[in-house]
């Protein structure tokens, strides 16, 4: 089961400030984590497995972002915010680190929406970015 990744933030932000050892390394939105616990159910995803996050190689910015459920690997950063399982291996973390996943709604569609601090720029279509 695969759950689409929507468009990457657009908006560059450079304030951001840095991690802290107590902060959440990444975040997800009250609508996110509904959203997920829904597709859960919808699809009967068994209980051993759980929602990756991992940004990958490819699009015309140089990274993209994508979203499914797996069983975790020896290798993953296990985590849960709002009673949802998240994992994310160590390469994909280090580009998600103070990322916000959100689930948005509107004219063009719904989908899940990466809100990451350390993105530099997208592509036109916004599915990619580069940091």
């Amino acid at each position: 089961m695969s759950v689409a990744a929507g468009t990457a933030e657009t908006e560059i932000k450079n304030d951001a400030p840095p991690a802290q050892d107590d902060a959440p390394m990444v975040l997800l939105t009250d609508k996110a984590a509904e959203k997920v616990k829904e597709i859960r159910g919808e699809e009967n995803i068994e209980e051993g497995y759980a929602l990756r996050l991992k940004v990958q190689g490819g699009g015309c910015s140089g990274f993209s972002y994508d979203l499914y459920f797996d069983q975790p690997q020896e290798t993953d950063r296990p985590f849960e915010i709002k009673g949802v399982k998240l994992i994310c291996d160590e390469m994909s973390l280090m580009y998600l680190l103070g990322t916000e996943v959100d689930y948005v709604e509107g004219l063009h569609g719904a989908g899940f929406k990466f809100n990451n601090p350390n993105v530099k720029s997208t592509c036109g279509c916004g599915s990619s970015f580069s940091v």
